[in-house]
């Protein structure tokens, strides 16, 4: 467990500095594509792979990781302005619907009492947890994008998993191998900006992006590694991490933001906390 402990610190620190992004007026898009470029630079100094390993021949999956990761963050951000946070993380967090059947259907999990109750009690600690006021009146159009990020956490939830039982290609290469690809993406959307919207690239952008890519590396490696660990309990590893993020990241948010919660959000608090500990117990 204290893989995913990291990675849930790691995940809530990604999304406390994204946050005060918007309130400093960070460019996040830019900030997104030296996230990757640091997370390629730590990628080497950690893992030290043999250049002639790296790009040798990336199979699809970690082509389609490459390119979903940078566009689900746009998409994220589409979801935010169109329908707002609260909403748009709602869809995020249900996304764990997808992992927990893969798990049972793709991964060969067994789902005893225990762990059934824990996630019953999970879901429900979920939306207990984020209902709240949205600040954004949508139309029904715009439901596409929370729908968009609901599948696409999902499935990169599951594509990850299947990435840490890869024995063909060592998941640390896999990994800078899908940072690479990101990079590239997203320095295409960047020069679209730059070309097309006119917008400057500057230093601070570059800065946040350094950090960011740090604790963002530290997610993916610590995620991965508890897929590892706990190979034959994917959906242990699903739902403590989402547990935990939504867990830790409202009591920053009540902290750190001064974020007013109603009761069923601190019902919710408490009901996710008994999930991880009843799935943990299973």
């Amino acid at each position: 467990m204290i893989y995913i402990l990291l990675s849930v610190s790691c995940s809530v620190t990604v999304a406390v500095l994204l946050k005060l992004a918007r309130r400093y007026k960070i460019n996040v898009l830019q900030a997104v594509l030296w996230n990757y470029l640091v997370a390629i630079i730590l990628g080497f100094i950690f893992f030290k792979p043999e250049l002639n390993t790296v790009f040798l021949k990336p199979s699809l999956l970690q082509v389609s990781l490459g390119v979903l990761l940078p566009l689900l963050f746009l998409i994220l951000a589409k979801s935010v302005r169109n329908i707002g946070i609260v909403k748009t993380d709602i869809a995020q967090r249900l996304s764990l619907f997808i992992p927990i059947i893969a798990s049972l259907y793709l991964f060969g999990d067994k789902f005893n009492g225990l762990k059934i109750a824990g996630l019953l009690i999970g879901f429900t600690a979920i939306i207990l947890t984020l209902v709240r006021k949205s600040e954004v009146k949508s139309e029904r159009a715009n439901y596409l994008f929370p729908a968009m990020v609901f599948v696409g956490f999902g499935v990169i939830d599951v594509m990850f998993k299947k990435l840490a039982t890869n024995i063909v290609v060592p998941y640390t290469t896999a990994l800078i191998e899908i940072f690479c690809i990101s990079f590239i993406v997203s320095l295409f959307v960047i020069l679209y900006t730059i070309l097309i919207r006119k917008q400057k690239v500057e230093l601070v952008n570059f800065l946040c992006g350094s950090i960011l890519g740090l604790f963002n590396f530290g997610n993916i490696i610590f995620y991965m590694k508890a897929h590892r660990a706990m190979a034959d309990h994917p959906s242990t590893v699903f739902a403590a991490m989402n547990m935990g993020v939504i867990v830790v990241g409202t009591l920053i948010g009540i902290i750190l933001f001064k974020e007013k919660i109603s009761k069923l959000n601190y019902l919710g608090i408490g009901m996710a906390l008994l999930a991880i500990i009843l799935i943990t117990l299973s």
